[in-house]
């Protein structure tokens, strides 16, 4: 089935779209097309900052005790659970998943949301200490304001809810910039949150090309920038946000090792890292790509080798 979507997601309505150009999502497993969507031009961003800005200067998420917040929260991953063999299956065609590891995020998925509900639950959101020389200091964690969180496209609901879940729980608002090659996923998001009862104004959901992202990343309006994706493309976010001190939080690629001890059954090793190495067809920033055993080789501790292969 193919989802056409014709119009943005910004501040929990659809509105039409400033710009002319949309964008096709192909299957890479087969080229069938899974779906279109409107790409972002800058006056897109414009009104999504603007409406994010307004909400959070003005509009009661911020303002909620944070257990309503909560409340919010834990009605959408009950609304997403209920849809979540859907939501597998679209990611699989979009982006070419195994069937198998899109339904092992789902559960990876759950069990994140319930993390960070109950952090929530527990944080310090206001404390007393003792002042100095002396009296009563008192802490409060306040929202930093309006987030732009964006994401790539290898697990795109898990890394979309992993910025949202902690964002919207401190009561900022969030524009979430979607990859191009998962444009269609993300657009459900917006109407569970709606659903789930988060309020006008406080989610946008918009998809755009790196000039535009950039265009996000640098808008005044925007507070802190959430990142996950390339290191190139993370150096350029930070210089960016550099330039105008702005919060960033960068979650980079990486080919990440093991170590193996030399007591180790090596066929059962090999095995393990051939199954770390190449999850979801080896497009995982966790995939353990730097690892190695000589045989025969000689260490100095039995219980402290270690080698490195670069795959």
């Amino acid at each position: 089935m193919t989802r056409n979507f014709k119009h943005n997601f910004i501040g929990g309505r659809r509105v039409d779209p400033l710009g002319p150009e949309s964008i096709e999502v192909r299957s890479p497993y087969d080229g069938s097309l899974v779906g279109t969507a409107p790409l972002a031009a800058q006056a897109d961003i414009d009104l999504a900052v603007d409406v994010a800005r307004k909400a959070f200067d003005e509009g009661p998420w911020p303002r909620m005790p944070v257990a309503e917040r909560i409340a919010v929260i834990r009605k959408f991953t009950d609304l997403y659970e209920a849809r979540s063999t859907e939501f597998a299956r679209l990611v699989t065609a979009e982006m070419g998943a195994p069937a198998w590891f899109a339904a092992a995020i789902q559960a990876l998925i759950r069990d994140q949301g319930q993390a960070y509900l109950t952090a929530a639950e527990h944080y310090p959101w206001e404390v007393k200490r003792e002042g100095f020389p002396k009296g009563t200091s008192i802490w409060i964690r306040e929202p930093v304001g309006v987030v732009a969180a964006i994401i790539p496209w290898n697990a795109p609901h898990q890394v979309a809810l992993a910025k949202l879940f902690p964002a919207l729980l401190a009561g900022c608002t969030v524009i979430l910039k979607l990859a191009p090659e998962t444009a269609i996923d993300g657009q459900y998001l917006g109407e569970l949150f709606s659903e789930a009862g988060l309020p006008d104004g406080v989610l946008s959901i918009l998809v755009a090309h790196r000039e535009v992202s950039e265009y996000l990343v640098t808008h005044p309006g925007v507070d802190k920038i959430g990142f996950t994706g390339s290191t190139a493309a993370g150096s350029r976010i930070a210089s960016l946000a550099g330039a105008q001190l702005k919060r960033v939080s960068l979650e980079l690629g990486g080919k990440s090792a093991a170590l193996v001890l030399d007591d180790a059954d090596i066929g059962e090793t090999v095995e393990a890292l051939r199954y770390r190495s190449f999850p979801n067809n080896g497009q995982v920033c966790v995939a353990q790509t730097r690892n190695s055993y000589r045989a025969g080789a000689t260490m100095p501790s039995p219980r402290r080798w270690w080698t490195m292969l670069r795959v």
